[in-house]
This record gives structure tokens, C-alpha cells and sequence, in this order.
């Protein structure tokens, strides 16, 4: 059975990711910042579904420490990773810094998706052919990397997402590259726009531009389609470093392309979590 690990999968399209693996068979764990919610969604996707090998974890994936510590408790009671979905989002309505000096934005989008991808990267590997997805967004088409900026520090929150995910999908391609030859892949995808409780943390007119949307949006299991495409489809289990919308490799930002600036932004994220590079790549 193979084994499918969901960030920010408590509602909308992660939650709907999760319970189409399930049905597909997956041993599914979902992280989840509030544990009655996050316990609730696992039970919730194991009646749906009928698959009784639903868990879940709990963190708070803007805190570093957080990430390290559910990555251990995952892999001290999992001998294999198959699939891990970096689904886990969020536009936050002002620039702030976590307690580890972070700006939250920054932390949530990307760092987080860096870091628990390098602490469970021994169980990836070990259960190779496995794969890293992470769910970014075409907001990266507006973002820019101002590597003189500290934690990416921008003066409207929606700047500060796509900065964030334009650092995201750049990220993408500089762990592929390093991951080469392992069996893990690495691909990055733009859900569409999701009719999502996505924008409640913003207020102002971001939130009401998303309610007046609604009717409009797609549903959060047809966001989550590319998700699960790229999570689990037999034809993309070797492709690596891509950029996925509708289930379909798509051009990212002309930006995200750029090696040099690739190696800035991956070799930063390396020092903000205090890291070290794939070693032997």
C-alpha cells in the first residue's frame, strides 16, 4: 500500500486531494494546524471512503520547529513515503514575523514546503520511485525575489503570496536537479482558482472579492484534479522539475527559469532553515 502525506488538508483542495487518494487506495496522513478539526477531516475521509488507514498529524507549518517535529513523528511510525503533497497555503492581511523571526507568508508558502521536504527525504528515498508535489500557484507570474529584502518583505500580502510562490516553484526546480537519478520527483502545479475559504484570513477586499467570485470559482475537488494527477497518474511517475496546470506540464513565470537565481533562492531558504544542501547530489 502505498502512502500519501497531505499538508493543509482540513478543507478545501487538500482535503479533497486526501479523500481522492484515499479512494485510490492510499494509506493517507494528513497534517492540520487545529487537532479537533484535523481529527475530525481524517475520520470525516475514512467514512467517505471506507479506507481505514486514515491518520493525521498536527502542526503549526509556519513554526520551523513544527515542521521538524511532525516530519520525526511521521517517521517514527511509517516505514515508507510514496507521495508528499506540500498543499498547505495562505495569505496573511499583514506583514508579520513568526516567533522564529520569520515573515509568516514567507514561512507558510515556502520555507515550509523546503524543510519538510528535506526532513522526509530519507523516507522518500528509501521508498523510491516516490514523488514531491508541491502545490503552488500563477500568482508566482506576479512574484519577484528581492534577495536584498529580509523574509521577503512586501508592503501588501498579496505581494508577499506571490513572492512566495514564485520562490516555491524556483525551489521546485532546484531540488529536482538535485534529486536526479534517485527516483524522487519533484513537480509543482497551479490548482486553478479554487472556490476555497482561501482568502478569509485576509479581510478587506480580498475576502470580498472571493465571495463575490464564488459562483464562478471551480470546486475544490476539481481544483484538487492536477493534485492528484501529478500525486499518483503511472505516465508522470518519472517526470521531474515541472510546472503543471489541468494536468498538463505549462510554462511557469520566465523568472522561475533562471538557474543562477534558482540557486539563490534554494541556497537562502537552506541558511532561513538552517539546513544543509542534498547531500552527495
Amino acid at each position: 500500500m502505498k502512502t500519501a502525506l497531505i499538508t493543509g488538508a482540513t478543507s478545501g483542495i487538500g482535503r479533497e486531494t486526501a479523500l481522492a487518494l484515499a479512494r485510490h487506495g492510499f494509506q493517507v496522513v494528513i497534517i492540520g494546524r487545529r487537532p479537533s478539526e484535523t481529527a475530525k477531516t481524517a475520520e470525516w475521509i475514512g467514512t467517505q471512503t471506507g479506507n481505514r488507514n486514515v491518520e493525521y498529524l498536527v502542526a503549526d507549518l509556519t513554526a520551523q520547529v513544527d515542521v521538524r517535529r511532525v516530519a520525526h513523528e511521521f517517521s517514527a511510525t511509517h516505514r515508507r513515503l510514496d507521495v508528499l503533497i506540500n498543499n498547505a497555503g495562505a495569505v496573511f492581511p499583514k506583514w508579520e514575523l513568526t516567533d522564529e523571526g520569520i515573515e509568516r507568508t514567507w514561512a507558510l508558502n515556502h520555507l515550509a514546503p523546503v524543510l519538510l521536504s528535506l526532513e522526509l527525504l530519507g523516507s522518500l528515498k528509501a521508498s523510491a520511485p516516490s514523488r514531491i508535489v508541491n502545490v503552488a500557484s500563477s500568482a508566482q507570474s506576479n512574484g519577484r525575489i528581492d534577495l536584498g529584502s529580509r523574509n521577503a518583505q512586501a508592503s501588501f500580502s498579496m505581494n508577499a503570496y506571490s513572492n512566495a510562490k514564485l520562490a516555491n516553484v524556483m525551489a521546485t526546480y532546484a531540488l529536482a536537479r538535485r534529486l536526479h537519478g534517485t527516483g524522487v520527483t519533484v513537480n509543482c502545479l497551479h490548482p486553478g482558482v479554487v472556490a476555497t475559504s482561501f482568502g478569509k484570513n485576509t479581510g478587506g477586499w480580498i475576502k470580498s472579492l472571493s465571495t463575490l467570485a464564488g459562483p464562478f470559482l471551480m470546486t475544490p475537488e476539481r481544483g484538487a484534479a492536477t493534485s492528484v494527477y501529478v500525486a499518483s497518474a503511472p505516465e508522470v511517475e518519472t517526470t521531474t522539475g515541472c510546472y503543471f496546470v489541468k494536468a498538463k506540464p505549462s510554462k511557469s513565470s520566465a523568472t522561475s527559469y533562471d538557474e543562477g537565481l534558482q540557486e539563490q533562492v534554494w541556497q537562502r531558504a537552506l541558511r532561513e532553515v538552517r539546513a544543509k544542501d542534498v547531500p552527495g547530489i
